[in-house]
Protein backbone atom coordinates (compact mmCIF):
# COMPACT_ATOMS: atom_id res chain seq x y z
CA UNK A 1 0.00 0.00 0.00
CA UNK A 2 0.90 3.75 -0.73
CA UNK A 3 2.12 5.64 2.11
CA UNK A 4 -0.67 7.66 2.89
CA UNK A 5 -0.67 11.65 3.01
CA UNK A 6 -1.14 13.64 5.80
CA UNK A 7 -4.74 14.92 6.34
CA UNK A 8 -7.36 17.01 7.76
CA UNK A 9 -10.72 16.36 10.05
CA UNK A 10 -12.85 19.38 9.40
CA UNK A 11 -14.39 20.93 12.52
CA UNK A 12 -17.83 20.83 13.47
CA UNK A 13 -20.34 22.74 15.58
CA UNK A 14 -19.05 20.41 18.71
CA UNK A 15 -15.45 19.26 17.88
CA UNK A 16 -12.33 21.28 16.72
CA UNK A 17 -10.96 20.86 13.47
CA UNK A 18 -7.73 17.85 13.20
CA UNK A 19 -4.71 17.27 11.26
CA UNK A 20 -3.75 13.93 11.18
CA UNK A 21 0.11 13.72 9.66
CA UNK A 22 3.32 11.38 10.10
CA UNK A 23 5.12 11.79 13.48
CA UNK A 24 8.19 13.91 13.39
CA UNK A 25 11.02 14.92 16.00
CA UNK A 26 9.24 18.04 16.91
CA UNK A 27 6.75 16.18 18.91
CA UNK A 28 8.76 14.25 21.36
CA UNK A 29 8.45 17.09 23.93
CA UNK A 30 4.35 16.83 23.77
CA UNK A 31 4.40 13.60 23.27
CA UNK A 32 6.21 12.70 26.44
CA UNK A 33 4.23 14.81 28.65
CA UNK A 34 0.70 13.32 27.32
CA UNK A 35 1.11 9.73 26.94
CA UNK A 36 2.91 7.12 28.26
CA UNK A 37 5.71 4.86 26.55
CA UNK A 38 7.51 2.16 26.94
CA UNK A 39 11.48 3.33 26.47
CA UNK A 40 12.01 6.80 25.23
CA UNK A 41 9.60 8.69 22.80
CA UNK A 42 13.42 9.03 20.13
CA UNK A 43 12.78 4.70 20.52
CA UNK A 44 8.94 5.39 19.73
CA UNK A 45 9.62 7.69 17.14
CA UNK A 46 12.55 5.48 15.50
CA UNK A 47 10.35 2.58 15.70
CA UNK A 48 7.21 3.95 14.16
CA UNK A 49 9.83 5.28 11.17
CA UNK A 50 11.09 2.14 10.53
CA UNK A 51 7.91 0.58 10.24
CA UNK A 52 6.66 3.33 7.82
CA UNK A 53 9.41 2.78 5.55
CA UNK A 54 9.17 -0.87 5.56
CA UNK A 55 5.50 -0.59 4.21
CA UNK A 56 3.89 -2.49 7.85
CA UNK A 57 2.41 0.52 9.47
CA UNK A 58 1.58 4.03 9.05
CA UNK A 59 1.24 5.96 12.37
CA UNK A 60 0.28 9.54 12.84
CA UNK A 61 0.34 12.17 15.20
CA UNK A 62 -3.62 13.68 15.94
CA UNK A 63 -3.24 17.03 16.40
CA UNK A 64 -6.40 19.23 17.38
CA UNK A 65 -6.44 22.55 15.43
CA UNK A 66 -8.17 25.26 17.24
CA UNK A 67 -8.56 28.83 16.42
CA UNK A 68 -5.56 31.16 17.95
CA UNK A 69 -3.99 28.54 19.36
CA UNK A 70 -0.61 26.21 18.23
CA UNK A 71 -1.75 22.42 17.27
CA UNK A 72 -2.00 20.45 20.30
CA UNK A 73 -1.25 16.51 20.71
CA UNK A 74 -4.22 14.81 21.50
CA UNK A 75 -3.56 10.94 20.17
CA UNK A 76 -2.34 8.84 17.88
CA UNK A 77 -3.52 6.49 14.87
CA UNK A 78 -1.96 3.91 13.39
CA UNK A 79 -2.88 1.63 10.33
CA UNK A 80 -0.66 -1.55 10.43
CA UNK A 81 -0.60 -2.79 6.90
CA UNK A 82 0.77 -6.36 6.98
CA UNK A 83 2.60 -8.21 4.03
CA UNK A 84 -0.23 -10.99 5.07
CA UNK A 85 -3.40 -10.89 6.58
CA UNK A 86 -5.96 -8.20 6.93
CA UNK A 87 -4.96 -4.33 7.46
CA UNK A 88 -5.43 -3.53 11.25
CA UNK A 89 -5.78 0.23 12.94
CA UNK A 90 -5.18 1.33 16.34
CA UNK A 91 -5.19 4.70 18.31
CA UNK A 92 -4.64 6.35 21.67
CA UNK A 93 -6.01 9.54 22.86
CA UNK A 94 -4.47 12.12 25.22
CA UNK A 95 -5.83 12.25 28.95
CA UNK A 96 -7.38 15.15 28.61
CA UNK A 97 -8.79 14.56 25.15
CA UNK A 98 -10.44 11.38 26.06
CA UNK A 99 -14.41 11.63 26.06
CA UNK A 100 -14.35 14.28 22.96
CA UNK A 101 -14.94 12.02 19.89
CA UNK A 102 -11.15 12.23 18.57
CA UNK A 103 -10.52 8.91 18.27
CA UNK A 104 -13.92 8.52 16.56
CA UNK A 105 -13.52 10.91 13.97
CA UNK A 106 -9.79 9.96 13.09
CA UNK A 107 -10.37 6.63 12.73
CA UNK A 108 -14.08 7.65 10.38
CA UNK A 109 -11.74 10.07 8.33
CA UNK A 110 -8.86 7.06 8.05
CA UNK A 111 -11.17 4.66 6.78
CA UNK A 112 -13.26 6.83 4.57
CA UNK A 113 -9.74 7.38 2.79
CA UNK A 114 -9.11 4.14 2.67
CA UNK A 115 -12.49 3.05 1.52
CA UNK A 116 -12.66 5.95 -1.19
CA UNK A 117 -8.52 5.78 -2.12
CA UNK A 118 -7.72 2.21 -1.59
CA UNK A 119 -8.27 -1.52 -2.69
CA UNK A 120 -8.07 -2.24 0.71
CA UNK A 121 -10.95 -5.23 1.89
CA UNK A 122 -11.06 -4.90 4.91
CA UNK A 123 -9.84 -3.42 8.31
CA UNK A 124 -9.87 -4.44 11.82
CA UNK A 125 -9.85 -2.79 15.26
CA UNK A 126 -8.46 -5.06 18.19
CA UNK A 127 -8.72 -3.81 21.50
CA UNK A 128 -9.19 -5.28 24.88
CA UNK A 129 -12.35 -7.08 26.12
CA UNK A 130 -12.48 -4.92 29.09
CA UNK A 131 -11.81 -1.07 27.03
CA UNK A 132 -15.69 -0.48 26.69
CA UNK A 133 -14.66 3.19 25.16
CA UNK A 134 -13.12 1.10 22.23
CA UNK A 135 -15.98 -0.92 21.55
CA UNK A 136 -18.01 2.42 21.24
CA UNK A 137 -15.21 3.91 19.21
CA UNK A 138 -15.46 0.38 17.07
CA UNK A 139 -19.55 0.51 17.09
CA UNK A 140 -19.58 4.54 16.06
CA UNK A 141 -16.85 4.08 13.11
CA UNK A 142 -18.44 1.24 11.66
CA UNK A 143 -16.53 -1.48 12.42
CA UNK A 144 -18.83 -4.61 13.68
CA UNK A 145 -17.52 -6.62 16.33
CA UNK A 146 -16.66 -9.95 14.95
CA UNK A 147 -15.68 -12.44 17.42
CA UNK A 148 -13.82 -12.58 20.71
CA UNK A 149 -9.93 -13.25 20.75
CA UNK A 150 -8.48 -15.50 23.33
CA UNK A 151 -5.79 -13.80 25.62
CA UNK A 152 -1.90 -14.61 24.30
CA UNK A 153 -0.24 -13.95 27.90
CA UNK A 154 2.01 -12.02 28.74
CA UNK A 155 1.71 -9.68 25.82
CA UNK A 156 -1.56 -10.11 25.77
CA UNK A 157 -2.90 -11.07 29.39
CA UNK A 158 -6.46 -10.22 28.83
CA UNK A 159 -9.42 -11.81 26.04
CA UNK A 160 -9.92 -8.89 23.40
CA UNK A 161 -12.78 -8.10 21.05
CA UNK A 162 -11.93 -8.26 17.02
CA UNK A 163 -14.03 -5.47 15.50
CA UNK A 164 -14.01 -5.30 11.46
CA UNK A 165 -15.01 -2.49 8.73
CA UNK A 166 -15.65 -4.11 5.29
CA UNK A 167 -14.47 -1.65 2.96
CA UNK A 168 -16.07 -3.43 -0.26
CA UNK A 169 -19.22 -3.90 -1.48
Amino acid sequence: MDLLPPFDVPATATATALRLRPWTGADLTELARVFPLPGTPGEWLAAETSGRAAGQRQGFAIRARERGRAPRLVGHLVLKTPAAGPCEVGYWTAAAARGTGVATRALRALTTHLHEETDVPEVRLLHQEDNTASCRVAEKSGYAFSHVLPAFPPAFPRDGHVHVRHLTA
